[in-house]
């Protein structure tokens, strides 16, 4: 939590990649296996992997192009809400916890000015996946409007 508050006041100094530990805790109620809802997300959560993983590729399933390509899971486990630390984070999944679903999020732009902008969580969720073809991995996920 410190380094990511460091990061928020530090942001054109800091570049931020890769993954690690997620040190939170997903909450109940959540929805098991649901399918992607949308194509969208789909194409988002290809580009967020290609991106993660810059020596592995990551495509839907059906795709030509499939050899030597990780084929991602279709279904995710949904949440209404996260605890991070003692705060707990709601979404528009979960009417109770709407209120705390609000966020502002910094972006560093290329010209290294800072842009910030509302969203909305919609909803948390957990994606399984393998990287190495042999082990499957958690990635704790949020989608934001």
């Amino acid at each position: 939590m410190r380094r990511f508050w460091i990061y928020s006041r530090t942001i054109q100094e800091s570049t931020i990649f890769g993954k690690e530990l997620f040190l939170g805790e997903m909450l109940k109620p959540f929805s098991e296996n649901i399918p992607f809802s949308a194509d969208g997300i789909l194409d988002l959560m290809i580009a967020y992997y290609n991106d993660t993983y810059e020596n592995l590729k990551f495509q839907k399933p059906f795709e030509t192009d499939s050899l030597n390509s990780i084929i991602i899971p279709l279904k995710v486990n949904k949440y209404c809400h996260c605890r991070i630390g003692s705060k707990i984070f709601g979404s528009t999944f979960s009417p109770r916890h709407q209120k705390s679903s609000y966020i502002l999020a910094k972006f560093a732009s290329e010209d290294d000015s800072i842009n910030i902008y509302p969203g909305q969580i919609q909803f948390f969720f957990v994606h399984e996946i393998s990287t190495n073809r042999i082990n499957m991995e958690n990635h704790y996920l949020t989608y934001v409007c």
